[in-house]
């Protein structure tokens, strides 16, 4: 039995259309007041937040999207607007949008296109490089998931805490540090390594030693691990960063790594996504299924890391 309001449907038709709750109250002669009142039915009906907002904008939900291009057809079919979506992953034809670092990329997607395949054989998942510059903007991507290093998460922004790491210092096997314990001068006096790509990783760094009117002597920046792995084969150079990461390249390349010889903070890795998608049955789906993944692969390599940095490298 059909348990909308029908009176409801020309509100909602006109904040599809306007998703501004002024202009639908002026154009349906109501006062906001009034207007905001039949929103907060429609999205208890609706079991969905429908209108999202996001600073001086509202945005729609992938239900809300669904809904408009429903009612521009016909506010004749009342029933299908109310059931509850559904989503059958072997008949999804949908592209997953993951962003996230070259090291991702390599050690982990694999795992999760794999299970992709599995699962949604019809669907495609398209990955990027991620810019820590972009989370803020988040509501304008069309990205799916990000997976990150952040310490504040923006309003509107829902995740998934996958864990944390504390940061270390890589170098080839050759370098004359190699095997030893550094000091603030030893770390100082080396040139350095940074990877842009991908979460942020040197902020704790710069936090300790901007204080101190303390600065280090920068050599080379890449977007890519794989690249800073080729360069610190080659060069002298020190390269600070997560000790998962650092564990992991030091197993497939001729690299070791030590501790830091100062405290900073510890990271945290999250897997992030707008508010707009949260309810969408396709998008749960798809964070549900790459979220183990990037969580597993975190923490069993810290686990590895601290065994050795423990053991003193």
């Amino acid at each position: 039995m059909l348990r909308a309001n029908l009176n409801l449907l020309p509100t909602l038709k006109v904040l599809l259309e306007t998703r501004n709750i002024s202009r639908a109250a002026e154009l349906l002669h109501l006062s906001q007041p009034s207007i905001s009142k039949q929103l907060a039915q429609l999205r208890s009906e609706f079991d969905d937040e429908l209108l999202v907002r996001e600073g001086q904008r509202w945005l729609l939900t992938p239900r809300a999207e669904a809904l408009a291009a429903q009612l521009a057809e016909s506010l004749g079919a009342l029933e299908r607007l109310y059931e509850a979506p559904g989503f059958d992953p072997s008949r999804c034809e949908r592209v997953f949008r993951l962003a996230s670092s070259d090291y991702v990329a390599q050690h982990i997607l694999p795992d999760i296109c794999a299970s992709l395949a599995k699962e949604a054989p019809l669907a495609a998942l398209e990955y990027s490089l991620w810019d820590k510059r972009q989370l803020p903007q988040l509501w304008q991507s069309e990205l799916d998931l990000v997976s990150t290093i952040t310490e504040q998460v923006p309003e509107q922004i829902r995740g998934l805490h996958q864990g944390e790491d504390r940061l270390a210092v890589l170098m080839g096997r050759h370098h004359p540090l190699a095997g030893k314990t550094l000091n603030l001068d030893d770390y100082l006096a080396w040139p350095h390594l940074q990877v842009s790509g991908g979460g942020d990783k040197d902020s704790p760094v710069e936090q300790v030693l901007a204080p101190q009117g303390l600065r280090r002597r920068w050599f080379a920046r890449v977007p890519f691990f794989q690249a800073a792995v080729e360069v610190l084969l080659r060069t002298d150079c020190l390269m600070t960063t997560p000790a998962h990461i650092a564990w992991q390249l030091s197993c497939d390349h001729e690299l070791t790594f030590v501790d830091l010889p100062f405290a900073t903070r510890d990271q945290q890795y999250h897997l992030l996504w707008h508010q707009r998608h949260h309810q969408d049955p396709a998008h749960r789906w798809f964070r549900e299924l790459a979220y183990p993944f990037l969580r597993d692969h975190l923490q069993r390599t810290v686990g590895e890391s601290r065994k050795l940095l423990d053991l003193g490298g």
